[in-house]
Parts: structure tokens; sequence; C-alpha cells
């Protein structure tokens, strides 16, 4: 596909996508969850790298037995973005939050993405509109009252945020070099290509600085741990990125985008479900300042299509 070329229009207009933004909302919010289960018991390169590989094992088999076709003359493209939706963005994430940054203020560095997205749009073509800007600040503004409340200072070091910042451009650069380079591929392929250059990517990486061999013995298989594995292959590295490729295909950049900010109010949820963390009014009003945010983002593109 053309890097001017625009891909088909918003989510909304295929009845059968209409659940595909809230499941993938949902999904992508138990990352968190997931690195609360699984990081005390494993590095977090190592823990990402047996990620990978734990998909791979599951994908490759659908992928020779059903025949998937592999991407023509976009290889390279894909395994880029992988690199940088997967090794860069979670690689940070989850090595800033191993070293003791405090979560509340990984999720606040990260939310700035949908800003970050929308001032790049340029670069790929598309145009945020004044009222778009207006819906960006407002998600922005509300996941800073969602997460205010657990904010601290303690074990907030430069390489914590420098980690936080780079996970940032590089989930960024990754959703929009997809955008422009390799929207459309197919998911099974597309997933194994991503996920076997991010093993290539962090493995040396995790030798050098995590001391991983091929026992993975620096990992402690808990219970804990085992559940926090799995569910990171099938509901975040297939489910939800799976929902994530979707959404990159038939949407703007800047709309995919613009639901990260509903990613810290849904895991307060489930931080208040799972183990009993508390929130306050004044993040349930940040949820509700987020959800109004990203309606006025949506609601403007999809006005701007409309015939």
């Amino acid at each position: 596909m053309p890097s001017g070329t625009r891909t088909s229009t918003a989510i909304p207009t295929a009845s059968w996508l209409s659940p595909v933004p809230l499941l993938f909302v949902f999904l992508w919010s138990t990352g968190f969850i997931v690195a609360k289960l699984g990081l005390p018991y494993a590095p977090p390169l190592s823990f990402v790298i047996l990620r990978c590989l734990g998909v791979l094992a599951v994908l490759l088999p659908v992928v020779f037995l059903l025949r998937a076709p592999w991407p023509r003359g976009q290889i390279l493209h894909v395994a880029v973005a992988g690199m940088l939706l997967q090794a860069g963005y979670l690689g940070g994430v989850w090595a800033a939050i191993k070293i003791g940054m405090p979560a509340g203020l990984t999720a606040l560095i990260v939310g700035m993405q949908p800003i970050l997205t929308a001032a790049a749009a340029p670069l790929i073509g598309e145009r945020v509109r004044p009222r778009q800007w207006l819906g960006f600040a407002l998600g922005l503004s509300g996941v800073v009252l969602v997460v205010y409340s657990k904010l601290h200072l303690a074990g907030l070091t430069a390489s914590g945020i420098a980690l936080c910042v780079f996970a940032l451009f590089c989930i960024t650069a990754g959703t929009m070099y997809q955008k422009r380079y390799c929207p459309g591929f197919d998911l099974r392929t597309g997933t194994v290509i991503q996920f076997g250059a991010t093993v290539l990517a962090l493995l040396p990486l995790a030798i050098v600085l995590e001391g991983l061999d091929l026992r993975f013995s620096t990992i402690t298989w808990s219970a804990e741990f085992i559940f926090a594995w799995l569910w990171s292959i099938f509901a975040l590295s297939i489910g939800a990125i799976f929902l994530l490729f979707t959404l990159i295909r038939r949407s703007r950049a800047t709309e995919v985008s613009s639901l990260l900010y509903l990613t810290p109010p849904t895991t307060a949820i489930m931080a208040w479900l799972l183990f009993g963390e508390s929130f306050s009014p004044l993040a349930v009003a940040g949820m509700l300042v987020a959800v109004l945010g990203v309606a006025f983002v949506v609601k403007q593109a999809h006005n701007k299509e409309t015939p």
C-alpha cells in the first residue's frame, strides 16, 4: 500500500468491529496487572523474551498448517514496527517498573503518547482538527487525575524516567511506522515476524544485563508467574496485539492512540477489583474526563469522513 494512501473508514462503519476498541482497551489495560504479578519473579527482558517465545510456539504451527501468507516486500517494515512496539515499548516500561519506577508516574509518562502521535500526524498524511486537540487535552487531563493520588517520588530515578520516555517514543514511532509502511498484512504471519524480531533484538541485552541462559534459571516459576506468562501470551500478545493491528489498519493513528487514554482508568478499576487498591473521587472524575476526551477525538474524526 503506498505510503500516502488512506486506509478504509473508521471503526463504526463496520458493525462487526464495534466492540473491538472496548475489548482492546480491556486487554491492553491488563498489561500493568501482568507486570504486577509477574515481574517480582523474573527480570523484565527475560520475561518479554519468554512471552515472545510462547507466542511463536502457538502461532508457528498455525501459520504452517493453514499456509498463512507472508507479507511480500514488507517483512523488514513489519519487523521494524514490531521491535518498536514490543522490544522498545514493553522492554522500556517493564524495565522501568522493575527498577522501582512508580507505576502511576510510568502510566502518566506513557500516557503522553496520543499527544505525541497527534503532533506527528502530518508525517503520515493525517490532520488533527482543533476539536480533536481539545479531546487530546481532556484525555491527558483525565489520565493525570486518575494517577494523581498514586503519584509518589519513591523510586524515581533518572534511568527510570529515561526508560519511560524511551518506551513512549517507541510506541509512538511504532504505531506511526506501521500505519505508514505496512498497515495491512496477515495477522498470523505478521505477528510471528514481529515477535521473532523482538526476540533477536532483546536476546543479547538479556544475556549481558540479566544473565539469561537456556534454562531461564533467573526466573522463579511460581503459580503467579505462570498465570501472568500465559495471560501475556494469549490475552495480550495474541488478543490485544491482533486487535491493535486491526485498529491500525482500519483507523487513523490518532484515533488508535487516543484509546490509550482509557488504559489508566481501566487499570485502576482492575487493581481495585483484584488487589483492593482504592481510588479517590478525583480518580473517578478523571475516568469520566478521559472517556470524554476519547469521544471528542473519535467523533470528530468520524464527522470529517461523513459525506
